[in-house]
């Protein structure tokens, strides 16, 4: 497994005092090579799982394992690009052994080739999605992590980056995590699709995509989206 999860808690504490429970006992791992999403209602916890497998929060009981030396992308749900920096140097400054080859082939596949020297404040909310995304995949990942990276976005905008980003894990054959709300999405991409519960998050569904995604009638993929959404 490029990463395993067994949380057992994940608690906040108000500023008023109160114990607000965000995450209950959960465990799952991706493979080498395979694509899982979690996807749940908003609010359940999905970008606090998130942080916890991206290291940046550490107080909470259970283990997140990856295995050493593997390199890290992370596009977060917020593009976060520093708005004084062009698009290309925000990818650069992420990944400053990439060559002009390896750039130009993500900058292309993500429709960027003409927006390198744009700042972020020159950049559609879409663009700027796709600068994330570039920025995360820069950096050659062993684990890629995605939260959220197609939210906000228009019908057109939206299938066109999700189609992007199938085409290039595909390729590369990196062990991708995915978190959304967007069902439809996470049915073109993820091999395995695991549901979470409202607050305190735990798993209720676990759903094998075995068929191959490329084959699959709009009935079988609504029929999909129906049992993913269905409640617990």
């Amino acid at each position: 497994m490029r990463l395993e999860v067994a949380i057992e808690a994940k608690a906040f504490r108000s500023p008023s005092g109160g114990l607000h429970q965000a995450l209950g006992r959960l465990a799952f791992g991706v493979p080498e090579g395979e694509v899982a999403a979690i996807v749940g209602p908003s609010g359940c916890g999905k970008t606090t799982l998130m942080r916890l497998i991206a290291g940046l929060d550490r107080d909470y009981d259970g283990r997140v394992t990856l295995r050493p030396g593997d390199r890290l992308g992370v596009a977060f749900q917020e593009p976060r690009l520093l708005p004084w920096r062009t698009a290309e140097d925000n990818v650069r400054i992420a990944a400053p052994n990439a060559t002009e080859a390896a750039l130009g082939v993500l900058f292309q596949r993500f429709g960027l080739s003409e927006h390198r020297r744009h700042l972020p404040g020159e950049l559609s909310l879409g663009l700027a999605r796709r600068v994330s995304l570039a920025r995360a995949l820069a950096v050659e990942p062993d684990l890629l992590l995605l939260d959220e990276p197609f939210a906000s976005l228009d019908g057109a905008t939206r299938a066109s980056l999700v189609e992007a980003v199938a085409e290039i894990v595909a390729c590369r054959g990196m062990a991708t995590l995915l978190i959304t709300h967007d069902i439809d999405a996470a049915i073109r991409l993820a091999d395995t699709i695991y549901a979470l519960s409202p607050r305190p998050a735990t798993i209720v569904r676990r759903v094998r995509i075995d068929a191959p995604r490329s084959r699959m009638s709009p009935q079988a993929a609504a029929a999909l989206a129906r049992e993913i959404g269905a409640p617990p």
